[in-house]
C-alpha cells in the first residue's frame, strides 16, 4: 500500500460513515437517548478528524524533522500487515492433480528471500498459483499486488511461518494410508482419471481451493501415485481414496500403517454416526455456560431482592445503570428485564412494560414466554387495556413461536398472577381454557420397564397413621419450618447444677442481651450509611440483601453463629458461609409465604395424605405420580415450584463476611468480668487473626479465652438449630423433579455438590423427566420410612455422656478431661533450644487434643439432644444424593448413617411380628455386630448365639452392672440394643407373634469388589467375594492376609530383615482397610498410611520398623490383589486410562448410570478468586469452574471408584423400588441394607435378583458406546499430527472393552453370603 493510498484512506472512511449515518437514522427510532447521544458524538468526531478511530492502528502524518524515518516505519508496518492478510487468505490451501503435486507458491517480494532461503525452483515446482490466489494467466488480475519495499526479519518470519504451516498440513495429509489401494488398483486408476478431469473435486473441508505445498522427496513421484485430502474433522471418518503420492517420501508412523487398525477406526466412526442418527444412546449435551453467567445471576438476584423489599427506584436505577453501559450490558439477560416487568405488571403500568420491551430489543435479546406473561398480567390488572392491545400481544407471541399454552405450562406464577393472565386472554378469547398436562410418559429403561408397566395387581404399602394424624403432623412441620429455627433442651441439663454454673449462665445471658442491642444499633447504622451512599462497590451491592429480613433476624443469626463457634475458633470463610446461608434460607421461606404458596401446599398435601393413610383404600399409584396429579388438578393460583434465584457462593460469602465483621467489631466484654480485682476495661470478645492451613494463610475468628471459659462453665440448657437440622414430623414431599421435593418450605437440592458447582444441576435439568423417574421414586421410598427412638437405650447413653463419657464405648468425654495445656515462657533463658522446641510441640499437641475432644463432645451433644427432643415422636428423614447417586439423609447431625450410638437408638416406627425365623435372624444379626464368627456359616453363628444366651440376657438386664459382655463387641451399642430385643422376644408368650421394631442388617461382602468381579465375570474374584455359592462365607480380607503371609515367609527365608520382623503381626485387621479401599482408588501412598495406623495400634510391634513394614506390606497387598483379581485390575486400568485421555483432551468425564442418572466429575484445575470484605480480602480456591481445564490427575484417579459407587447406588435403588412394591420396609446405608426380621428373606431375594438384573445389562459396552459418542463424534480441531494421534488413541481405547471371564452371573441368586 503506497503513501498516496494511505492518505486517501481517511476520506474514504469519512464518506462511508456519512452514508451509514443516513441509513442509521431509520434504524435508531427505538434506541435509548443515551445510546444515540454516544453514537452522535462518535460520528461527529470521525467527521471532524477521521483519524481518531484509527489511532490505535495508524499514526498521524509525521513531522518534518523525522519524517523520513517515520514514513519508512509506516510503510514497513503496512507491508507487514499486507503480508499477514495474504497469508490468512491463502493459508493451508490444497490443489490435487493426478500425477503431479502442486504447491502454493509463496508471495514473493522482488528482493525478498524465499522461505527456504533459496530462489531456486524445486523439482516439479510450477509457477502458477491456485484459483483463489493471484493468477499469472493472461488477463488475470491480482487483488493484492506486491510492492517494492524494504525486506526485514519480520517479513521473513511471516513467510517462514506460512511455509511451516503448509508443510505440516501436507505432511499430515500424506501420512494417512489408504487401505483400498492394494485391493482395487483398477478403481484407483479410474479415480485418477476422474480427478484429472475435475481438478477441484477433492477439497479440504473449510477451504475454497485445493493446493499442496511443495515437500522435499527422496525419489520422484510416479504417475500412478496421487494425493488425497485429509479426513473431514466434522465426520472423523478416515478417507477412502487411493494411495498417497508421498507415502514413500515421508516416514509414516507404524500405527497408522496398519490396515486392520484403520479399518477398525473406520468401523467405529460409522457406528458412532449410526448411534447419533438413531439416538440409541442418550448423550446429554450441556452447552458451554456463558463466562458471564455468575455475574448475570448476581444481577438477577440483586434485582429480585430490590423488588422483594419494595425499593422500585433502586431496582430501576440498577437495571438502567447496566443497560446504558455497553460493557456492563452483557451482564443482563432477558430474565433481568423480566424481573422488572413482573414488578410493573403488579402495578398495572403498561407504559413501563413497553419501555422494557424496547430495552430488551435494544440489548439484542429476544423476549421469552415470561416476558409476555408479565405483559399479559399487566393488561389483566389494568382495566383500561383494550382488546386490540391484547390481541396484538398474542399475535406477537405467535410470531415469536410462542403460544398461550406455553405461558400456563412453563411460567411460574406467584399470588394471583395466573388469574390476571387468564383474565387478559379471555378478554379476546372468552372460551379459552388452559390445557392441563398430566405426565403420562412412563420410564422405559430396561431395568425398570416392567416395574412401571406391570403393576396392575400391585398395592403399595401404607403408613401406620390415620388421615387426621398425618394432616395434623403436616401443620406442626409447617409451623417449624416457618419459624426457621427451633430451640431445644440440652441433655446436659440432666446434670446436677452447681452454684458457679448458675452464675455463669446469668452472666452469659446479660452479655447476650447487651450484645444484641449493640449489634442491632451497628447494623442499622451501617444500613443507613450504605443506603445513602452514591458510590458503587461491593458494600452497596449487598445493601439490598441486608434489608430483606427484619433487623432482629440478622442479629439472631449472628448470635447463633457465635454460639456455635468452637473454643479453638473457626475460619472466617466457614463462618461467613454459615451466616450467609442462614440468611438465604430464611429469605427463600419468606418468599414462598409472600407468594401465597403455603395455602396451596396445605391443600395439596392434605389430599396427598389420602394415599399414605392406613384408613384409606390401597392404591397402585406411586407418591410421585399422586403428587403430580394433584398439582395438575389444582393448577389455579400460585405455582408450587419456585423460580427463586439461587444465590451464588461468592455472594453468600460476601454477605456473611459483612455480618462477621459486625460481630468482631461490636462484641465487647469486660476484662475483669471473672476477676474483679483487675482494672476495668472493654476488650473484644472475638479476635480476627491469621493462621496457616496446608501452607496457606487464612483468616481465623477466635473467641477470647474469657468468653470461652464462661461458655464452658455455663453448660447452657438450651440449643438453637435451624429447622432443617431436625427430622421431619410428617412424611416428606415426594421428589417430582430436580427442583421439588424433601422439605415443605426449606430449599433442598436433589444432588448435593460442592458449593458453587452448577454442572450437575444443568445435567439434571437437561434430562427427560421420565428418565429420572426411577431415581426419584427410590429416594421417595427411602424417605417414606418412619422412625422412632429406642428410649431405654437413649437413657443409658445420656447417663454415661453426663458422667464423663467413655472413649471405649464411643461416648466422648467432656473437655474438662482433656490434658492440661503446658504453660512456659519461651523467653526464659533457663530453657535450652531443644527444650523449647519440645515444649512447643507439647503445647501444640495438647491444643490439638483439646480441639478434637471439644468437636467430638459437641457432635455427640447435638445428636443426643435432638434424639431426646423427639423421643416421643415419630419422624422421617428426607433423602437426597451426591453426584455419584449415593443417597444420604438431609438432616446433618442425627440420622441412621451416623455412628454406632445414633444407629443404636433408632427403631422402625412400624412394628412387624417376628414370624417363624425372625428370632433366628435377630441372633445372627447380634453375632454379626460383635465381629465374631465372620467365617462361620449362618447355622454356626446361630449356634454360637444360643451358646451365649446367658451373656445376652445379662447384658440386656444389667448393661452397666452385669458382666458387660456387650462392651467388647465391634459395635457395642447396637449389640446392646439387639440383646434387649432378643431378651424381650424370648420372654414373650409366643416369640413368633412378638412385634419387633428392630432393624436387621444385611451387609455386602466387600461390595466394590463384588461389582468389579461381576463386571469382569471373574470366577476367582467372584468366589473370593461370595458371588459364588459356598458352604462357608469367603472372607477376602483373610484371604489377602494369608497370601501376604505366604509372601512374607518366602522373603524371610531369603533373609529380608523386615519380613522377619513382621512374623506374627500380619492379620486380617492390618490389611482390611487397604483391601476395602483399593477398589475405590486408594493409592500405594494412602494404603501405606492405613497400614501404618494399624501397626501403631499393635503394642508389641517395634515402632522403629513401622515405616519399613508399612511400605513392605502395602506392596504385598497390591501384589496379592493383582493375582487374585485379574479381571478387576484390567477393568480398573481401562477406566483409569480412559479418564486420563478424556481429561487430556480437555473434557470432564461423564457417564449415565443404568437407571438414567447423568454423572459428571467436577474436578477442574483450581483458580483463585479474591473476594473483597471489610475484615480482609478472602482468597477462594475454586476447582469446579467449567471454564478451566480438567484436573487430569483427579479425573483419572476418581473415575474407577466413582463409577463403582454409581453402580452400587444403582443396585441399592433397584432393591428399594422392588422392596416397596413387595410391601416391605427397606432402608440402606450404602451397601448395608436394613429391614424387619420378618422380611429379611424377602429382601435377600430381591437384593440378589436386582444385582443379577443390573449386571446382566451390557454395562461396560454401554459405557464405551456412550463415551465414544460423547468424546469421539465431534470435530478434532486443527488436524496436527500429535492431536490427531491422541484422538485416534482415545477412540481405540474407549472401544476396547476389557474381556470378561465365564462366571455364571445367575449363581449369585444361590449365594447365601452375597449379602449376609
Amino acid at each position: 500500500m503506497s503513501l498516496l493510498r494511505l492518505c486517501s484512506f481517511p476520506k474514504c472512511l469519512a464518506g462511508r460513515l456519512v452514508a451509514e449515518r443516513n441509513v442509521r437514522h431509520l434504524l435508531n427510532v427505538e434506541h435509548c437517548l443515551l445510546c444515540l447521544r454516544n453514537r452522535s458524538h462518535y460520528e461527529r468526531g470521525i467527521r471532524d478528524n477521521p483519524w481518531t478511530s484509527q489511532r490505535r492502528r495508524y499514526s498521524a502524518i509525521p513531522k518534518k524533522d523525522d519524517g523520513n524515518k517515520r514514513m519508512w516505519e509506516q510503510s514497513h508496518l503496512l507491508d507487514v500487515l499486507e503480508a499477514r492478510i495474504q497469508q490468512l487468505q491463502s493459508d493451508v490451501l490444497f490443489d490435487v492433480k493426478h500425477s503431479k503435486v502442486e504447491f502454493l507458491k509463496m508471495p514473493q517480494r522482488d528482493k525478498g528471500p524465499s522461505p527456504s532461503k533459496s530462489q531456486k525452483t524445486r523439482p516439479g515446482e510450477k509457477t502458477e498459483l491456485s484459483k483463489a490466489g493471484p493468477s499469472n494467466k493472461k488477463g488475470a488480475t491480482t487483488d493484492n499486488p506486491s510492492t517494492k519495499t524494504h525486506t526485514s526479519r519480520w517479513f521473513e518470519k511471516l513467510n517462514r511461518e506460512k511455509w511451516n504451516r503448509t508443510s505440516k498440513q501436507s505432511s499430515l495429509q500424506q501420512n494417512v494410508p489408504d487401505k483400498l489401494a492394494k485391493s482395487s488398483k483398477g478403481k484407483s486408476n479410474k479415480k485418477q482419471q476422474t480427478m484429472k478431469s475435475s481438478k477441484g473435486s477433492m477439497m479440504l473441508p473449510g477451504s475454497s481451493m485445493k493446493s499442496i505445498s511443495a515437500v522435499k522427496r527422496s525419489k520422484p513421484v510416479t504417475k500412478q501415485e496421487h494425493a488425497k485430502p485429509a479426513a473431514s474433522p466434522a465426520s472423523h471418518s478416515m478417507p477412502k481414496a487411493s494411495e498417497s503420492p508421498v507415502s514413500e517420501a515421508i516416514p509414516v508412523p507404524a500405527e497408522l500403517s496398519r490396515d486392520a487398525e484403520l479399518a477398525e477406526v473406520e468401523e467405529l466412526e460409522q457406528m458412532i454416526k449410526q448411534w447419533s442418527s438413531t439416538g440409541t444412546e442418550k448423550v446429554i449435551e450441556v452447552k458451554e455456560v456463558n463466562r458471564d453467567a455468575d455475574t448475570q445471576l448476581n444481577v438477577c438476584c440483586h434485582l429480585e431482592v430490590c423488588v422483594f423489599m419494595g425499593d422500585l427506584e433502586r431496582a430501576q436505577r440498577y437495571l438502567l445503570f447496566h443497560h446504558q453501559n455497553l460493557f456492563k450490558r452483557k451482564t443482563l439477560t432477558v430474565n433481568s428485564y423480566n424481573i422488572m416487568m413482573r414488578m410493573w405488571a403488579k402495578k398495572g403500568s403498561l407504559h413501563h412494560i413497553r419501555q422494557l420491551f424496547f430495552l430488551v430489543e435494544e440489548a439484542g435479546l429476544k423476549p421469552n414466554v415470561a416476558s409476555y406473561c408479565a405483559a399479559l398480567e399487566c393488561m389483566g390488572r389494568n382495566p383500561e387495556s383494550s382488546s386490540r392491545v391484547i390481541s396484538r400481544c398474542l399475535q406477537q407471541m405467535e410470531e415469536d413461536g410462542l403460544s398461550v399454552d406455553d405461558v400456563f405450562r412453563q411460567c411460574v406464577f406467584r399470588q394471583d398472577e395466573r388469574d390476571m393472565v387468564l383474565k387478559a386472554v379471555r378478554t379476546v378469547r372468552p372460551d379459552y381454557e388452559p390445557s392441563v398436562t398430566t405426565e403420562n410418559t412412563l420410564c422405559s429403561l430396561p431395568l425398570v420397564k416392567d416395574y412401571y408397566t406391570q403393576r396392575k395387581d400391585v398395592r403399595y404399602p401404607k403408613l401406620d397413621f390415620s388421615l387426621a394424624d398425618l394432616q395434623d403432623r403436616f401443620k406442626r412441620q409447617l409451623a417449624l419450618e416457618q419459624a426457621n429455627t427451633i430451640t431445644i433442651d440440652s441433655v446436659e441439663t440432666m446434670k446436677p447444677v452447681k452454684e458457679n454454673t448458675i452464675r455463669m449462665r446469668k452472666l452469659l445471658a446479660e452479655q447476650r442481651a447487651h450484645w444484641q442491642k449493640n449489634l442491632l444499633r451497628a447494623l442499622r447504622d451501617s444500613k443507613l450509611i450504605l443506603g445513602k451512599s452514591k458510590l458503587r462497590n461491593w458494600k452497596t451491592d449487598i445493601y439490598p440483601f441486608l434489608c430483606i429480613l427484619r433487623d432482629e433476624d440478622y442479629v439472631n443469626i449472628m448470635l447463633q453463629g457465635l454460639a456455635k463457634l468452637p473454643p479453638s475458633g473457626d475460619s472466617l470463610l466457614n463462618m461467613a458461609k454459615e451466616l450467609g446461608t442462614a440468611v438465604h434460607n430464611i429469605f427463600c421461606i419468606q418468599q414462598k409465604s409472600h407468594s401465597q404458596v403455603v395455602e396451596k401446599l396445605a391443600c395439596i398435601y392434605n389430599s396427598y395424605t389420602e394415599l399414605l393413610a392406613k384408613d384409606t383404600k390401597s392404591s397402585s399409584v406411586l407418591p410421585r405420580e399422586q403428587w403430580n396429579r394433584l398439582e395438575a388438578e389444582r393448577s389455579a393460583g400460585p405455582s408450587l415450584l419456585s423460580d427463586d434465584m439461587s444465590w451464588k457462593h461468592v455472594l453468600i460469602i460476601q454477605l456473611g463476611s459483612f455480618l462477621v465483621d459486625l460481630l468482631v467489631h461490636e462484641l465487647k466484654i469486660q476484662n475483669n468480668i471473672l476477676n474483679p480485682a483487675q482494672d476495668k476495661k472493654l476488650i473484644p470478645a472475638l479476635y480476627h487473626m491469621y493462621t496457616f492451613r496446608s501452607n496457606r494463610q487464612i483468616g481465623f475468628i477466635k473467641p477470647h479465652p474469657i468468653l470461652t471459659q464462661i461458655q464452658l462453665e455455663a453448660m447452657e440448657t438450651k440449643l438453637t438449630f435451624d429447622s432443617y437440622v431436625m427430622p421431619m414430623l410428617c412424611p416428606p414431599v415426594p421428589w417430582t423433579s430436580p427442583k421439588s421435593g424433601a422439605y415443605l418450605l426449606t430449599p433442598t437440592k436433589l444432588m448435593r455438590t460442592v458449593e458453587g458447582a452448577i454442572q450437575h444441576q444443568h445435567l439434571l435439568e437437561k434430562c427427560r423427566n421420565e428418565d429420572l423417574h426411577a431415581v426419584l421414586d427410590s429416594l421417595n421410598q427411602l424417605s417414606s420410612c418412619a422412625w422412632k427412638i429406642n428410649k431405654p437405650l437413649l437413657d443409658i447413653i445420656i447417663s454415661i455422656f453426663n458422667d464423663k463419657g467413655s472413649e471405649k464405648l464411643d461416648v466422648p468425654p467432656p473437655v474438662s478431661e482433656a490434658p492440661e495445656i503446658p504453660r512456659f515462657n519461651p523467653h526464659d533463658p533457663s530453657y535450652t533450644p531443644q527444650e523449647k522446641a519440645h515444649m512447643k510441640r507439647e503445647v501444640l499437641k495438647a491444643k490439638k487434643k483439646f480441639g478434637e475432644m471439644h468437636s467430638l463432645r459437641m457432635d455427640a451433644l447435638y445428636k443426643l439432644s435432638i434424639a431426646n427432643h423427639v423421643r416421643d415422636e415419630v419422624f422421617w428423614f428426607p433423602h437426597n444424593m451426591d453426584f455419584r447417586g449415593r443417597t444420604y439423609p438431609c438432616p446433618p447431625y442425627f440420622n441412621h448413617l451416623g455412628s454406632d450410638v445414633t444407629r443404636a437408638i433408632l427403631l422402625f416406627a412400624e412394628g412387624k411380628p417376628l414370624g417363624p425365623k425372625g428370632l433366628d435372624w435377630l441372633k445372627i444379626h447380634l453375632v454379626n455386630l460383635t465381629g465374631l464368627k465372620k467365617r462361620s456359616s449362618l447355622a454356626g453363628r446361630l449356634e454360637y448365639a444360643n451358646s451365649i444366651i446367658e451373656d445376652i440376657l445379662d447384658s440386656a438386664d444389667h448393661p452397666l452392672t452385669g458382666r458387660k459382655w456387650w462392651m467388647d463387641a465391634d459395635e457395642p451399642w447396637q449389640t446392646l440394643a439387639c440383646c434387649m430385643e432378643i431378651a424381650n422376644a424370648s420372654r414373650s408368650p409366643d416369640h413368633t407373634k412378638f412385634i419387633s421394631h428392630f432393624p436387621v442388617h444385611q451387609d455386602g461382602s466387600c461390595n466394590g469388589l463384588q461389582h468389579y468381579a461381576a463386571l469382569g465375570r471373574d470366577v476367582i474374584g467372584a468366589t473370593s467375594v461370595n458371588l459364588m455359592p459356598c458352604e462357608l462365607p469367603q472372607d477376602v480380607y483373610s484371604a489377602v492376609a494369608q497370601q501376604v503371609e505366604e509372601f512374607r515367609v518366602r522373603d524371610a527365608a531369603k533373609g529380608l530383615k523386615i519380613a522377619q520382623v513382621l512374623e506374627g503381626f500380619i492379620s486380617r485387621k492390618v490389611v482390611k482397610q487397604t483391601v476395602m479401599t483399593v477398589v475405590y482408588g486408594v493409592t500405594r501412598y494412602g494404603g501405606r498410611l492405613q497400614i501404618e495406623k494399624r501397626l501403631k495400634e499393635i503394642d508389641d510391634f517395634p515402632k522403629e520398623h513401622i515405616w519399613d513394614a508399612s511400605h513392605y506390606l502395602v506392596h504385598q497387598v497390591f501384589s496379592s490383589l493383582k493375582e487374585m483379581f485379574t479381571g478387576t485390575r484390567e477393568i480398573q486400568d481401562w477406566l483409569t486410562e480412559s479418564a486420563r485421555l478424556i481429561a487430556k483432551s480437555g473434557s470432564t468425564v461423564e457417564w449415565v448410570t443404568p437407571l438414567g442418572l447423568p454423572i459428571v466429575q467436577p474436578y477442574h484445575r483450581a483458580r483463585s478468586h479474591v473476594l473483597k470484605s471489610n475484615i480482609q480480602f478472602l482468597s477462594l480456591q475454586i476447582n469446579y469452574d467449567i471454564h478451566e481445564r480438567p484436573d487430569t490427575v483427579k479425573q483419572k484417579n476418581a473415575f474407577p471408584p466413582n463409577f463403582i459407587h454409581s453402580l452400587d447406588s444403582t443396585h441399592m435403588m433397584l432393591t428399594a423400588l422392588y422392596c416397596y412394591s413387595a410391601g416391605i420396609t427397606f432402608v440402606s446405608v450404602h451397601d448395608c441394607f436394613w429391614t424387619h426380621a420378618l422380611t429379611v428373606d424377602t429382601m435377600n431375594k430381591v437384593c440378589r435378583e436386582q444385582f443379577v438384573a443390573l449386571h446382566s445389562q451390557p454395562i461396560l459396552q454401554d459405557l464405551s458406546k456412550f463415551m465414544l459418542q460423547k468424546y469421539c463424534s465431534g470435530p478434532v480441531g486443527e488436524r496436527q499430527n500429535k492431536k490427531f494421534l491422541e484422538y485416534w488413541k482415545m477412540m481405540q481405547l474407549l472401544a476396547k472393552v476389557p474381556q470378561t471371564g465365564d462366571f455364571d452371573l445367575h449363581r449369585v441368586k444361590e449365594s447365601t453370603y452375597f449379602f449376609s
